[in-house]
């Protein structure tokens, strides 16, 4: 269907390159923490579709929370050596009985 703009009008050529901002991720506290999942621990939930895993968080994206662990609750498919993108960290799941 062609574009909105002719390749001779000003508007095809304009687009800009946006920098990233400043700060770096790390810094910014809405930012997601990426932990890698070190052990699988087994299924949860009423109907087993819940996997809990325990992870540990990296120092790439949160050097103070690095080698710190933590076991989440994860729906979906999940192995060790996955990264997760977590949006809250001050959370831990309860254990599996």
């Amino acid at each position: 269907f062609g574009s909105r703009f002719s390749a001779s009008s000003p508007q095809a050529n304009s687009l800009r390159i946006v920098p990233p901002h400043s700060g770096s991720a790390a810094m910014d506290s809405n930012a997601p923490k990426l932990a890698k999942v070190e052990k699988v621990l087994g299924r949860t939930g009423s109907r087993g579709g819940v996997i809990q895993v325990r992870v540990q968080f990296m120092y790439e994206t949160s050097p103070e929370l690095a080698g710190r662990s933590l076991i989440r609750n994860v729906k979906g498919p999940i192995r060790e050596g996955d990264i997760l993108a977590l949006l809250e960290t001050e959370r831990e799941a309860r254990r599996l009985r």
